[in-house]
């Protein structure tokens, strides 16, 4: 008998214990990105090569269009 309660006030301390919600954080400032700078960086790598092609191009263009002009 004397195992049955505590079991039994075992499992209703950890019913209250469970019921209990933590307290939220203050809601006055609105936490700050963490991912924003990682986010930028990746974003960056990615662009670069594609910016890089794009400078190019009018280049590539030229050459193309002299080569075609210059062949009988």
């Amino acid at each position: 008998m004397n195992m049955a309660l505590r079991s039994a006030l075992l499992a209703g301390l950890m019913g209250l214990g469970a019921a209990c919600r933590p307290e939220p954080p203050p809601t006055d400032d609105p936490p700050e990105p963490q991912a924003a700078a990682a986010a930028t960086e990746l974003r960056d790598t990615i662009q670069a090569p594609i910016d890089k092609a794009k400078a190019v191009e009018e280049d590539v263009q030229k050459a193309a269009d002299a080569r075609a002009e210059a062949m009988p």
